[in-house]
This record gives structure tokens, sequence and C-alpha cells, in this order.
């Protein structure tokens, strides 16, 4: 006689809970013991942003102290975890003169810098998976400060995070195939002009770049996942690989991250969101690509992109979703195959 009145109670429990609006944020994920994604915290995550996307900061906008003030505490970040410059470089900095930041629109720009750190490959050092973001944003505009939150701080905070999984990894033996180069680009709002100068003054060569996992813009939802988090949009992972896209769907499942959302991948989307940041220059070179965001809200380009609206539960998960998947191309036994050829 139990079961059917238990039944009866788990049906009405159901009904009744169904019928009110649930609000949904990303899933705890489960990782194996020893797993370094665990080294990508909230915490971290937060902390770091907080000082990014700080008035201190002034907006970001190219070759301004702001931006210059933010390199140095990503440089500073960098040396506490002993995750040190590139082979080949002189420092943490690519140099960019402004004449080469200002041929395309002449807006006045005066020298920056892309900054960036390397983690040395253990089998095959000289194959390099790219993982970028860009650390510029809109600087001041009629007193407002152009903070720049989630454009892209969340994205600079999330390979901040990245690195540090990366080289805590190697310190303990256990250290990537391949070479991993993170670069935190400048000059995105002014035309991608960070990615486009590396691009064409490679460290490595480019024959040798066997991907670029970009994010821009990870730690907020659009409009359309008003009731959820739990989620992010993929671009370009399969338009010149296919090993690539396999790679990003299959890190995805087993890890049981999110939900991707392939609706922007169109490249016939009016919104051309694969042409609007810096893995577009490393697609036009030939070199397969995937674009890790979270879609546009309100607050975008906005002064009221503020680190109080970030959702750092989201943030965290993404984080170590583009984690996951530049740990698979830097470990898998082959390199990514290009079977696709790039088309505008």
């Amino acid at each position: 006689m139990k079961k059917p009145i238990l039944l009866l109670l788990i049906i009405f429990l159901f009904i009744n809970c169904s019928s009110k609006k649930v609000v949904v944020g990303v899933k705890p994920v489960n990782h194996s013991k020893n797993n370094y994604i665990d080294v990508i915290s909230r915490e971290s995550l937060q902390q770091n942003l907080e000082i990014i996307a700080s008035d201190e900061m002034e907006g970001r906008d190219t070759g301004s102290e702001g931006q210059k003030k933010a390199g140095r505490y990503i440089i500073d970040f960098y040396k506490k975890h002993g995750v040190g410059f590139p082979k080949g470089a002189n420092d943490y900095y690519q140099h960019i003169p402004a004449a080469f930041l200002n041929a395309k629109y002449n807006e006045n720009l005066p020298d920056s810098e892309n900054i960036w750190a390397f983690i040395e490959g253990s089998e095959k050092p000289d194959e390099i998976v790219v993982v970028s973001a860009h650390y510029d944003h809109l600087k001041m505009k009629n007193g407002q400060i152009y903070n720049g939150a989630d454009d892209d701080g969340s994205g600079t905070v999330a390979i901040m995070e990245i690195a540090a999984a990366f080289q805590k990894a190697k310190n303990e033996g256990n250290g990537p195939k391949r070479s991993i180069l993170i670069i935190h680009m400048t000059g995105e709002e002014h035309g991608l002009h960070g990615s486009r100068y590396y691009t064409q003054n490679p460290l490595f060569p480019l024959a040798n770049t066997v991907a670029d996992v970009n994010i821009d813009m990870i730690g907020r939802r659009d409009s359309f996942h008003e009731n959820t988090n739990n989620y992010v949009y993929l671009i370009g992972s399969d338009y010149l690989s296919t090993d690539l896209y396999n790679v990003c769907e299959e890190v995805n499942k087993k890890n049981n991250f999110l939900t991707i959302d392939y609706k922007y991948n169109d490249k016939s989307d009016p919104n051309r969101y694969y042409y609007r940041s810096d893995h577009y220059n490393f697609a036009k070179k030939g070199i397969p690509v995937v674009f890790l965001y979270n879609g546009e809200h309100a607050d975008y380009h906005r002064a009221t992109d503020e680190v109080s609206k970030i959702e750092f539960d989201a943030l965290t998960v993404r984080t170590k979703y583009a984690f996951a998947i530049a740990w698979e191309i830097a470990n898998r036994e082959q390199k990514l195959v290009v079977d696709k050829a790039e088309t505008n």
C-alpha cells in the first residue's frame, strides 16, 4: 500500500515544481583527482577581474597608461606563478609601433604591446597551441570609465588562470606535449590590431601553430538564455578542421561542462562574430580556431559593463572548458588535421 501513496506524492511534487519558473545556473562539474583543471578557481578569477576591470585601469584603451598598468598586473601574475615568457623573446612584451596601429584607420593611437607567456611542450615543443584574449577596452568617455569587465576582462583573467594551470602541470612533470603560447592581444577594439600584428610577425612559425583557442566575453548571459548561464557559444571550430570540432564536442561530453550553442556559427549570420575577434587573423592564415563567447547583453560597450554583473559560476566553468580544449589539443597524439579551406 505504501508504493502507490509514494508515487502520488512524487507526481504531486513534480507538477507543483514544474509550474514555477526556474532560473538555472551552471551545473557543477565532476573531475577526476589530480586534474589540473581544478587549479582554475572562481576566487582567483574574481580577484584578478576586480583589478583588471577596476577604475584604476581607466578603461584599458590601446596604448594608454591604464592598459599598461593592467599589463604590468598580468605580468606580475605570471611571475608569481612561475610562467615565463616565450623562447626567443626578450621579455613578456611584443611591442607594436604606433605606425602599425594607425595604418588602417589613423586613430592616433600610441605604441602598444601584446603580452605573451609560454609553457614549453615536453614532447613536441615546436608545435604551438595559442590561447588568446584581448586586454584592451574603450577608455573613458564623457567622464565615465568603460571598464569592460566582460569585454574582455573575462577573457583576460580566463587565460591567466589557464596559463597557471598548465604551468602547475609542467612543474609536476605532467606538462603538455605541445607548447602553449598565451597571448593577451592589444588593439582588438580598434580593429583586431594585436592579432594582426602577431600573425604578420609571429614569434613561432605559423606552419607550426596548431590552433588558436580565443576567448572574448564569457562572464555573462545574453537575452537568448535569460533563464540559464549554463551555455557557451562556439564559433569557427568546424570551419577549418573536423578534428577541432570533434575535440570541442568530445571534451564537453566527457566533462559535462555546459550546453554548446552554435547559433552564431553560420558565416552568413548578420552579426558576423566570426570576423570580429582575434581568432579571425589566425583563421585567415589557415590555422584552426575556436571562439568561446557568451553573446551580447545590455551592457555591451557601455560604462555599465562592471564586475558586479559578472556571473562567476559561468565564468569559471567556461574557463575550465577552454582549458580542457587546449589541453586536449596540446596532448593528443596527432596534430589537428586541417581538412577544409578558409573562405570569406
